[in-house]
Formats: structure tokens, C-alpha cells, sequence
């Protein structure tokens, strides 16, 4: 016999379909009943979602009374693995230094790439997983890890290898991006570092099979849709698929190209014009809105409104990062979802569930709490979701739940 368990709650909050889910078809669904509502699984799957009279044995989490389940969070965009923290830009830009500024000062991505540099392998990952246990206790059972702040071959390749070391220990389910192209390194010419981001780094982290999948920065700052075509050649050569910082500071047409390239996903999009959101709707591309970000630069929220009146499918992630978005929090990005950007809350589940899981590969795995995918859960104090973003600053995880495994519970 199998290791077999179930949660119990007064209702259920999950997507329906598998993804990508788009606003013409979100199917959010509550599920509850006179005995409340319950999951059991066994052998870390799914195997009954539904009233509680139908469990098929007795619950081993929760109470009938209380609380709600969802699926797992999943964060589809992380700037982990980096080492130290940068609250002094932070007081800069309140004083007015913006972001550009602190980037052409040889702060902001290059800074975090020094302090990379200057620690060894140890520190960062002593660094970095006291932060992957806070992302699980507050209900992150599914995480991207990110390079970026290697700016240099083997500095992106290592920073790769402490990712899949990480990987390797948390608890979360974990997909590992390469960013390829994230700034201009000190010395080098823009074209002669994508030129060697392409023939080197990409079939290298490739080859090593280190990375899931390649991105790369879109902004006048950074790099042109030229560079995004180049990279996306040297993805698809490797068999990885493509993500685009899209439209983040500027309009670049970022967002419209990675639809055109079939990009699994285009970030940020605040400054994404019709034509953009139109393409990312056709596509089947996701938007992933970045509201941490967005509120902790203070800037123009992308256009919900367009994307949802263009249906395209929407996910939610943290963008956590130690200089422009200094959040790990999903239940804090969901709420600023709501209440930057308008997302009704179960619109904010689905985009904090099913469709950033479709982003990280693995949404015939997770995201969802449906029989056959892994029991990845979690028991909510509140019987309805909509307190998660009513409440922001507010922990309303009571269990995290992962493969079937309770890993982390209040009071524990």
C-alpha cells in the first residue's frame, strides 16, 4: 500500500482547465459542502479533489470548519541564485536616482554580479536557502532559478551549477533559466557578448544540461529585438525553449517579437502597446506581470485591461531580485496583483498556479488540484482565497504541501 493522505477545508480554490488559461476561459472553481471540501493523494499524486463526503479515506490535515485549499504557488520568475542584498539603491532612487541612473553607475545588475564573484560557492548557497524556506512557508511549492549576475561565460555557467545545486535540495519543484543576455559585461561590446552568449554559453549550459530554459533583456538599456532574434536561434539550436524581458522601462516591441518567436512567456509588460498584447494573445505566449517590481519602482502598471480584453493568458510572479524587486513573498505579489493591477482574486490564483506553471515546463505536473497531478497544496486560514489579497502582509499559509509531504506548517 501506498503513503497515502488528505487535506480537509471548508471550500476549494482551483483553475479547471489545464493551461494556458486565458480570461474568455477562466474556470476558477470553488468547490465546497455541507462537510467541507477535501484532496487526497498517494504516493504524492492526486488522486480525489472534491466534497468531502467523497474522500476515499479520512483526513489526515485540516479541519471541515476551516480554511481553504489551493494549489501550490508557483514563482516563474526569480532572480535566485545571487548573494547580498543593494537597501542602499533603494534609499537612492527614493531621493530620486532612477533605475537607469544606479545601471549606468555600475550599480544595479553589475553590483550584484560583483558580489557573486567575490563569494564562494558556499556563501551564496548559505545565502540562498534561507530564502527558498521562506518562499515554501509562505506557499512557493514551485520555483524558477535564474542566472544573470554571471556576465561572463564561466561565471554564467556557475552560477547555473549553484542553481542546480539548489535545485537539488529544496523542497519546490525548481526549472532553471539561463539569462543569457541580461546586461552588457564591463568591457564588452553589445553584439560581440550575444555573439558569444550564442556560440558558447547557450550550447555550453546546453550541453551540460545545467539550464530548462534561455532568456534574455529586452531595453534600451540592455539589449535590441536584433539580440532577442539571435538568442531565440541559439535556444531553439539547443532545444531550449525561449523567455523574453519584454517592454519593461520603454516600449521595445519585445513583447510582440517573443509572441512572433513563440516565446514560452514575455515579462513585465508595462509599457506593451495593443499590438504587443494582441500578439502575445494569439500565441498563446504568457503575459507575466511583475507587480512587486512595479510597485517598488513606482511605475506604469502594464494594461491589464488590454490583455484581458484580448484574452491572453496571464501569470503572476514575484521577480524577486535584491534590487528591483526585493520579494519573495507570492501571497504579497498576489495581493499587489489585485490591487495594482486589478486581477480578481481567483483570476490572481490562476495566474499564481496553473499558467506560471505552463511557463516552467511543468504544467503536466502541477498547478492545478486535479487527480494525476502531483499533491502539491496548500491549507489557507481563511475558507476563501479572496482573503489573500484582501489581506496583504498577512502569512495565510497554514500547511505547505508537497508531493503528498507536509513540508512546512504553522506553529511546526
Amino acid at each position: 500500500m501506498g503513503t497515502r493522505g488528505a487535506a480537509v477545508a471548508v471550500s476549494i480554490a482551483t483553475a479547471a482547465g489545464p493551461p494556458p488559461v486565458d480570461s474568455s476561459s477562466l474556470a476558477a472553481t470553488v468547490t465546497d459542502g455541507p462537510g467541507g471540501a477535501g484532496v487526497a493523494w498517494e504516493d504524492g499524486t492526486i488522486v480525489y479533489a472534491g466534497h468531502a463526503e467523497g474522500l476515499p479515506w479520512a483526513p489526515t490535515i485540516g479541519s471541515p470548519d476551516a480554511g481553504c485549499l489551493v494549489p501550490g504557488f508557483v514563482d516563474c520568475h526569480v532572480h535566485l541564485p545571487f548573494v547580498g542584498w543593494r537597501d542602499d539603491e533603494f534609499e537612492a532612487r527614493l531621493r530620486g536616482v532612477s533605475y537607469r541612473e544606479l545601471h549606468g553607475q555600475d550599480g544595479g545588475i553589475f553590483r550584484s554580479s560583483r558580489m557573486l564573484r567575490a563569494a564562494d560557492d558556499d556563501e551564496v548557497l548559505g545565502f540562498c536557502r534561507p530564502l527558498l524556506d521562506e518562499m515554501l512557508t509562505l506557499g512557493t511549492t514551485a520555483v524558477e532559478l535564474k542566472t544573470g549576475y554571471g556576465l561572463s561565460v564561466e561565471e554564467e555557467l556557475r552560477q547555473a551549477r549553484l542553481a542546480r545545486r539548489l535545485a537539488a535540495e529544496a523542497a519546490q519543484a525548481c526549472s532553471v533559466t539561463l539569462l543569457a543576455c541580461h546586461a552588457v559585461p564591463d568591457g564588452w561590446d553589445r553584439a560581440e557578448w550575444v555573439g558569444v552568449a550564442c556560440d558558447e554559453l547557450i550550447p555550453r549550459a546546453a550541453a551540460e544540461r545545467l539550464v530548462d530554459a534561455v532568456d534574455v533583456y529586452v531595453e534600451d538599456i540592455a539589449f535590441t529585438l536584433d539580440d532577442l532574434d539571435a538568442v531565440a536561434d541559439a535556444a531553439a539550436v539547443a532545444g531550449l525553449p525561449l523567455r523574453v524581458h519584454a517592454d519593461q522601462l520603454g516600449h521595445t516591441g519585445a513583447a510582440a517579437r517573443a509572441a512572433e518567436l513563440g516565446a514560452r512567456s514575455a515579462d513585465h509588460l508595462n509599457h506593451t502597446d495593443t499590438g504587443g498584447t494582441e500578439a502575445l494573445a494569439a500565441s498563446g505566449t504568457i503575459a507575466v506581470l511583475l507587480p512587486a517590481s512595479t510597485f517598488f519602482l513606482r511605475a506604469r502598471p502594464a494594461d491589464v485591461a488590454a490583455l484581458r480584453s484580448a484574452d491572453a493568458a496571464i501569470a503572476v510572479a514575484t521577480d524577486f531580485n535584491p534590487g528591483t524587486s526585493p520579494v519573495c513573498s507570492m501571497p504579497e505579489a498576489i495581493a499587489m496583483a489585485s490591487t495594482v493591477y486589478g486581477l480578481a482574486p481567483l483570476e490572481a490564483l490562476t495566474a499564481a498556479t496553473v499558467n506560471p506553471a505552463h511557463v516552467l515546463g511543468l504544467g503536466d505536473r502541477l498547478g492545478r488540484l486535479a487527480p494525476g497531478l502531483r499533491a502539491d497544496l496548500l491549507l489557507l486560514d481563511a475558507p476563501r482565497f479572496a482573503s489573500v489579497p484582501y489581506r496583504p502582509g498577512h502569512d495565510p499559509v497554514v500547511a505547505t504541501i508537497v508531493g503528498g509531504e507536509v513540508v512546512a506548517e504553522r506553529g511546526a
